[in-house]
């Protein structure tokens, strides 16, 4: 009876390893990524619209329309200086990226926010009209010590051109009380947390 009940185990895990490894990419699902000589570099990092993501040593990695695998030679290739063998790179689709069900957009109470880069919980946010850059940021668990706290930059499309700005802000500053402008989130907008520069 184990041995039927391990096979049955070994079935569905095979099974999910197979899907996996065959599954497209797209624009909003998580990966979770893991480089077994240095844990500290694993993190869950959400697609970008474009289908990009980004990793420490590694940069801007496109992952859109790749497999799993292709992205995980991507990030070994793009990180393997830094390391005296190659390293073991492992990524795996964590979830997906969430199916909207209303088509009137977010018209409600909450607006959806992009966050990504050097925090603890990265990925689409659901928060309340009216929230801050700061405020969104507390609730992402924290930064990595990797971020770059002085530099993150604020993302915004304006729905009715289509154009896009790029604001620089700096969070050390916010939080200190030097800058007593927080910058309040739209609906669509997207934090970048950016990895730390050597010295910086």
């Amino acid at each position: 009876m184990k041995s039927l009940f391990f096979a049955i185990v070994a079935f569905f895990a095979a099974s999910v390893a197979y899907a996996q490894s065959q599954y497209q990419i797209q624009s909003g699902d998580t990966l979770q990524i893991e480089v077994l000589e240095d844990p500290s570099l694993n993190r869950s990092v959400l697609v970008l619209p474009n289908g990009s993501i980004t990793f420490p040593f590694a940069g801007s990695v496109r992952a859109g329309g790749r497999t799993p695998g292709d992205v995980q030679g991507a990030i070994a290739s793009g990180i393997a200086s830094n390391f005296a063998s190659p390293p073991t790179v492992f990524v795996t689709v964590s979830s997906l990226r969430p199916r909207t069900t209303s088509s009137g957009g977010s018209s409600g109470r909450t607006i959806d926010v992009y966050m990504l880069g050097e925090i603890s919980s990265p990925g689409e946010k659901s928060l309340s009209r009216g929230t801050t850059v700061l405020q969104a940021l507390a609730s992402t668990g924290g930064f990595t010590k990797f971020a770059a706290t002085k530099r993150i930059l604020l993302r915004r499309t304006d729905p009715r051109t289509g154009k896009q700005s790029v604001s620089r802000i700096n969070y050390k500053s916010i939080a200190e009380g030097a800058v007593t402008q927080d910058v309040v989130l739209a609906d669509g907008d997207v934090i970048i947390v950016p990895e730390r520069r050597l010295f910086e």
